[in-house]
C-alpha cells in the first residue's frame, strides 16, 4: 500500500495540504553520515516555484528529521523525516469540488473512501508525496557507493527541444507530458531475482508509484518488437559480461549483466489543466463544462528525474542489502 520494498523499506506519509509529507525509512544500516545539508540539493531539484513550466506553490522542505540519527550519524532503527506543509490554497479545491478532476483520482478516492478522503491538492494521492521518496533516496544514494544513477527529460510534448515542446502547451494553455530517461553506471552483475523479483518488475512497480507515470521501457524498449533477435541480441566481449551493444539495458533474465542500466519513463499530462473540460459535475449528475483554477504543473515530468533517481535508487540499495553487498554496519 503506502510502504516499499524488503530490507531497505520505505513508507510515505501526508496529504498535499495538510500538516505536512514525509517518509519512514526501515532496514538502514548504522553509521551513515546524514547532515541534513546533503538533502538540500535533490530536494531543490524537485521543488516547484521558480521553474518555467512548474507550479507556482513553493514549500521551504527542509528535512526535519525526527528519529534514527544520533551525533549525525544513522542508529540502524527507523528514520522518520518531516516535511512541513506551509504554502498551501485549500480554497482553490473548495471552488471546484463539484468536478471531479479527469485523469486525476478526485472521483476513484472518492468512491474507495467513502467521501472521507482528503481531496484538498488531491490529499495523499498528491505528488507532494514524492518528497518523502526524494529524501529516501538521498539517503539510498549514499548506500550505493560507486553507482551514478542519473535521469534527464529527454522530451516533452513529443519535442526534444525541450523548450519547444513546452511553448507548445503554453500557447495552447493546456498542460503536456514528457519521456524521462535513467543511466545507472556501476551497477555489479548478478542483482535481482527471476520473474516476481526480476530488477525490470522491482523498478517498473517503483516507477509506477511516482503519480503520473503511464510506461516504462528497459534498453531498446518498445523499439524490441521491431527488430530480429540477431539485431537485439548483446555479444558478450569478456568474461565479466560486458556487451557490445546494450538493447537489453544492462538486465537479462530479471538479473543485472554489469552493463549500463538503461530505461526511459513515459509521464502523462498534468490532469489539472486550465483548458476548458466537459465531464460530470457529480452536484448535478450532469456533465458540464469547466476548467481547473489554482497552481498547477504545466509539465510534471519537469520535476520528475530526481524522482526517478530516488525511486531507482532505493531499489538498487534493498537489492543491495539481500545480497550482502551493503554492511550493516557502516
Amino acid at each position: 500500500m503506502n510502504s516499499f520494498g524488503r530490507l531497505f523499506r520505505v513508507q510515505i506519509f501526508g496529504e498535499s495540504h495538510g500538516d505536512g509529507v514525509g517518509v519512514v525509512i526501515d532496514g538502514c544500516p548504522a553509521g551513515l553520515d546524514v547532515p541534513v545539508e546533503d538533502f538540500l540539493p535533490d530536494m531543490e531539484r524537485r521543488k516547484g516555484g521558480t521553474q518555467k513550466g512548474a507550479t507556482p506553490r513553493k514549500e521551504d522542505d527542509i528535512p526535519i528529521i525526527k528519529s534514527g540519527v544520533f551525533n549525525g550519524k544513522t542508529t540502524g532503527f527507523p528514520i522518520m523525516i518531516f516535511f512541513e506543509n506551509k504554502n498551501t490554497r485549500s480554497s482553490d479545491y473548495e471552488k471546484q469540488r463539484s468536478f471531479p478532476r479527469p485523469g486525476h483520482a478526485d472521483f476513484v478516492a472518492h468512491k474507495k473512501f467513502g467521501g472521507y478522503e482528503d481531496y484538498r491538492g488531491g490529499g495523499h494521492f498528491s505528488a507532494r508525496l514524492t518528497t518523502g521518496i526524494v529524501a529516501a533516496g538521498v539517503i539510498a544514494k549514499k548506500l550505493l557507493k560507486g553507482i551514478s544513477v542519473e535521469a534527464k527529460v529527454i522530451e516533452i510534448g513529443g519535442e526534444s527541444d525541450l523548450e519547444k515542446g513546452l511553448q507548445k502547451a503554453i500557447d495552447a494553455k493546456d498542460s503536456v507530458g514528457g519521456i524521462i530517461e535513467c543511466r545507472v553506471n556501476g551497477v555489479p552483475l548478478g542483482l535481482g531475482e527471476p520473474h516476481f523479483d526480476s530488477v525490470e518488475s522491482l523498478i517498473a512497480h517503483a516507477m509506477f508509484s511516482i503519480p503520473a507515470v503511464k510506461g516504462v521501457e528497459f534498453g531498446s524498449g518498445f523499439a524490441a518488437a521491431r527488430m530480429f533477435g540477431s539485431q537485439h541480441n548483446d555479444p558478450i566481449e569478456n568474461m565479466e559480461g560486458r556487451t557490445t551493444t546494450n538493447h537489453a539495458g544492462g538486465i537479462v533474465g530479471g538479473i543485472t549483466n554489469g552493463n549500463e542500466l538503461v530505461f526511459r519513463i513515459a509521464v502523462k499530462p498534468t490532469a489539472s489543466t486550465p483548458k476548458e473540460q466537459f465531464s460530470l459535475n457529480w452536484d448535478t449528475g450532469n456533465m458540464e463544462h469547466f476548467s481547473v483554477k489554482g497552481r498547477h504543473d504545466l509539465c510534471v515530468a519537469l520535476r520528475a528525474p530526481v524522482i526517478v533517481e530516488a525511486a531507482t535508487a532505493i531499489v538498487l540499495a534493498d537489492l543491495m542489502l539481500q545480497e550482502g553487498r551493503i554492511p550493516r554496519v557502516l
